[in-house]
């Protein structure tokens, strides 16, 4: 494990009202780099005959296994996200994967992975970012090239779900990239260890 000793801790936290103002502002910017483009290439999709087509003969069974389905790919994508963050922090780290704490935060159903080993800041920043990038970015492109409308909100949804980790790397994006971070085990936030000048 990294040794802290010649650091100075700062706590860094987020305000959790600021984050669900945020975490609803951020969809504004997401529909216009994924939505807006994906509306302007695949407009013949939305024209009312072919809304029309889609609609004709949907069966109850049909939207509520539909619906099922969507709860259990969404659920999936969750815990996902939450291995994603694992598996590039234990890169990282002295004890690979045994450095990983999950669990949920039940009085916010929120899942989370703790690191229990400080990583440097890029090293953080670069796990911080993967479930987006995995689970939000990559599908909303995949979508607008081949047109898939179900991936485009699957991609639209986790890239608003990872608007906590981008407030995280907001809060770390002017630190030192050779300082270390470590996970806040009860609050949303971190530690930043930063090195003293001797």
């Amino acid at each position: 494990m990294i040794n802290t000793e010649n650091y100075r801790q700062e706590k860094l936290t987020i305000n959790l009202v600021r984050a669900n103002i945020f975490g609803i502002l951020i969809i504004i910017p997401i529909l216009l780099l994924f939505a807006l483009p994906y509306w302007l290439i695949w407009a013949d999709q939305f024209q009312p005959e072919n809304l029309r087509k889609l609609l004709t003969g949907i069966s109850p069974g049909f939207v509520y296994g539909q619906t099922l389905l969507v709860f259990i790919i969404l659920l999936a994508g969750i815990v996902i996200h939450e291995l994603i963050h694992g598996i590039t922090w234990a890169r990282f780290t002295e004890n690979g994967f045994r450095a990983m704490k999950f669990g949920v935060i039940w009085k916010m159903l929120t899942p989370y992975c703790h690191c229990k080993e400080p990583l440097k800041v890029g090293q953080y920043i670069l796990g911080g970012v993967m479930p987006a990038v995995i689970l939000g970015i990559i599908p909303c492109i995949i979508a607008i090239i081949i047109g898939h409308f179900g991936l485009l909100l699957f991609g639209i949804f986790f890239t608003m779900a990872a608007a906590g980790d981008f407030l995280i790397i907001h809060l770390l994006w002017k630190e030192k990239k050779e300082d270390l971070v470590l996970d806040h085990p009860s609050e949303a936030g971190c530690y930043i260890y930063r090195k003293d000048d001797l």
